[in-house]
């Protein structure tokens, strides 16, 4: 059989098993199962067995339940109000006003949480009705919200660049860094629009005439000191060598239990919903993993990655326009899967034509996180989007309207970091 046609049937036998609704992990074991069975005389038991044990049995991989147990804590925790609380007087007199505190709030939930579903719904659930309640227009506060709340899977601690990390062996820690600056460029592009739309919509902002004085700024934001040291405590320590992030997880949930319960949000039923959500994400995540571990081994055997590198390569493509092609593929992809799967569905066929392409793979990671990001605002499978749509009864479309303008912003951080490679790479440079 040839490898073209090998790869028809696996990608028509893929899609028929997603299509049908099997769970990813099963839909990528049967597809690897097929692509052995069909191309390989390899013992298929054997392989399975082993190469689901060795990527199971992974250090690395202990980060993932730990880091969003954290972020289960701190979505049942006040942290929401005492972030509003803390930054709210400080924005009054910013052109746009409170509209950022979605940003800001989203980005300090998602250096905590690292999902983007759990900070729209956190977020959400405090800002939408106390922006409405003062006036402000429903379009922007939706779509500060949706645009923002992707951040969650940029600023570490992500959850998906863990699974990108495990998958491609790339090191998570030096991942967490490498998102840190591109994170901060896609706050500062998101405040940067929402500026420019106040001045050119003035009227249609309410008047906050409560002006706040510095001392009583100060008194609100000591809310903000706990959530800090815990970002402080969780990233700091890795970027500064102190600990793995795995140990460094570990350490967030025990701040993240601490900060919960000094609030007075930590109780029984709060810790025991808490731990099963946690347990259930990530039973879901590392199934989804083992599954993609097989099928990468598997296609290993077929040579269809190592033959599809070379044949691109032999296209002669620049470097921007295979960026290009892949980028609209994984949003196309991120229309009808979520962030995860996308990841790990195409991990074992697009990075060795990454590779050949001379493209850093530590690099790429922050790249198609991004990619992933502008997919959870696109309809009609955007994660965000059905959180933003729960929350405000809108639908879909309305919401994915309103969020277009960061996901064009996204566009234009992607093209940032292809032109200047540097804010992905100058901070694991210095590790």
């Amino acid at each position: 059989m040839s490898i073209a046609l090998l790869s028809i049937i696996l990608l028509v036998l893929l899609f028929a098993f997603l299509g049908a609704g099997l769970w990813v992990a099963f839909a990528l074991l049967g597809v690897g199962m097929a692509a052995m069975a069909l191309y390989s005389g390899a013992p298929l038991g054997l392989v399975m067995a082993t190469t689901l044990w060795g990527h199971g049995n992974s250090w690395a991989l202990a980060a993932l339940p730990l880091f969003i147990w954290m972020g289960e804590i701190l979505f049942r925790s006040r942290l929401s109000d005492d972030m509003f609380a803390g930054l709210s007087p400080w924005l009054t007199r910013l052109p746009g006003q409170l509209l950022h505190v979605n940003v800001f709030a989203c980005g300090i939930f998602a250096a905590v949480s690292g999902s983007s579903a759990a900070t729209a719904a956190t977020i959400g659930k405090l800002s939408i009705p106390e922006l409405s309640e003062r006036g402000y227009p429903e379009k922007m506060i939706i779509g500060t919200l949706a645009g923002s709340a992707t951040l969650g899977l940029l600023i570490p601690p992500s959850i998906i660049l863990i699974v990108y990390g495990v998958a491609t062996e790339q090191s998570i820690a030096r991942l967490f860094v490498a998102g840190v600056l591109p994170g901060v460029l896609l706050v500062g592009l998101f405040v940067g629009y929402v500026i420019l739309w106040a001045l050119l919509n003035r009227k249609r902002l309410p008047d906050e005439t409560l002006h706040v004085g510095f001392a009583e700024r100060l008194r609100q934001s000591r809310r903000l000191i706990p959530v800090v040291l815990l970002i402080l405590g969780v990233i700091g320590s890795i970027y500064a060598g102190l600990a793995s992030p795995t140990d460094a997880a570990a350490v967030g949930v025990v701040l993240a239990l601490l900060l919960s319960w000094s609030s007075g949000s930590l109780t029984k039923k709060t810790f025991i919903d808490g731990l099963m959500g946690a347990t259930v994400t990530s039973c879901m995540i590392a199934f989804i993993l083992a599954g993609a571990s097989f099928l990468t081994v598997a296609m290993g055997f077929t040579g269809i990655p190592r033959i599809l590198a070379e044949w691109i390569g032999s296209l002669g493509l620049s470097t921007f326009t295979l960026l290009a092609a892949l980028t609209v593929f994984f949003v196309i992809m991120g229309c009808f899967l979520d962030g995860i799967s996308v990841v790990v569905l195409t991990a074992s066929v697009i990075m060795p034509m990454v590779l050949e392409a001379g493209i850093d793979p530590l690099w790429f990671g922050i790249f198609l996180v991004i990619v992933v990001e502008m997919s959870q605002i696109t309809p009609p499978v955007g994660f965000n989007l059905f959180v933003i749509q729960s929350l405000t009864g809108r639908d879909i479309l309305f919401v994915a309207k309103a969020a277009l303008p960061f996901f064009l912003l996204m566009v234009a951080a992607l093209v940032l970091i292809a032109v200047f490679p540097g804010i992905v790479t100058y901070l694991p440079g210095q590790m």
